[in-house]
């Protein structure tokens, strides 16, 4: 699966009130601020966002300006429904899609952060146009006919929710524990839209998607290839290398990863120790 041209549109006063409850006379009220951060995080998995619009009426919601504003996520302001007597907010936000779809033909993905069925008629048109479209919402506030619409849709509570990378915790040294986390979470997120070998440098990329401050060197490694074999040589992943052009591949994750020592008041294991012990271990059983 190719990289995606994403422009993401988010009806954020859906996902605000879709983390509340309904109050006893059954209305919704907001509930925690939703976390941007982790579905943009979740979307640069599947390519670059070149577009990020938020619509709300933000006196409602003054204290998620900047968080979303330092996210670089663009905020248009729509006056509450009270006054206008429409929720002018799926209008606008309609309204741009569409205008985004016709005038610049590099995006091929769109992304509709809500739950809301009003949605369903955008949707289906996108599709109509071509455009790849994914929904992101509230699994309870999300209703099934835009769910069904979607070529894809993502679940706001399972997002973060990691089943298959293995645990690195008290096996690394803790200062490289945030490039373990990214590494396995990229590898994990790409095992899961593609089949097959993912290049180093695919990797690589999408990790700086995610944070594009990141470089090995802050974590002591010489450069990516050698935080690639040092999780190698740990026994966490599987590595490659192209014939062709001499360059790292991960196969995934292996299928009997390390764990971590347990500690007693008696006797304490470093992590140094059990990185050598492992390390001789897979030595002698290659011998």
């Amino acid at each position: 699966m190719e990289d995606l041209s994403l422009a993401l549109y988010i009806d954020y006063e859906n996902l605000a009130l879709g983390t509340g409850k309904r109050d006893k006379r059954g209305h919704q009220q907001a509930g925690p601020m939703p976390q941007m951060d982790i579905i943009i995080e979740r979307l640069v998995e599947r390519g670059r966002i070149n577009v990020k619009r938020a619509y709300c009426d933000w006196q409602r919601f003054q204290n998620a300006v900047t968080p979303l504003h330092e996210l670089g996520i663009e905020l248009i302001e729509i006056p509450d429904r009270a006054f206008t007597g429409k929720n002018s907010a799926d209008i606008r936000l309609a309204v741009d899609a569409m205008e985004m779809c016709f005038t610049k033909e590099h995006i091929n993905a769109f992304v509709i952060c809500s739950g809301d069925s009003d949605f369903t008629p955008l949707v289906s048109k996108l599709k109509e146009l071509n455009k790849y479209v994914i929904g992101v919402g509230m699994r309870e506030a999300s209703s099934q006919l835009l769910v069904n619409s979607c070529d894809e849709f993502i679940f706001y509570e399972d997002i973060g929710i990691s089943d298959n990378a293995p645990q690195y915790k008290g096996i690394v040294e803790p200062e490289k524990e945030p490039a373990y986390r990214l590494l396995f979470s990229t590898i994990e997120a790409l095992a899961r839209d593609r089949e097959g070998r993912m290049h180093a440098s695919l990797i690589k990329d999408t990790i700086k998607r995610k944070r594009p401050d990141f470089s090995e060197s802050n974590y002591g490694y010489r450069n990516f290839t050698a935080l690639l074999q040092e999780a190698e040589e740990l026994g966490f992943i599987v590595l490659g290398m192209d014939e062709k052009s001499g360059t790292y591949f991960v196969n995934g994750f292996t299928l009997d990863p390390p764990s971590a020592p347990k500690q007693n008041t008696k006797s304490k294991t470093s992590t140094r120790n059990v990185r050598r012990k492992h390390t001789a271990d897979k030595e002698e059983d290659k011998a």
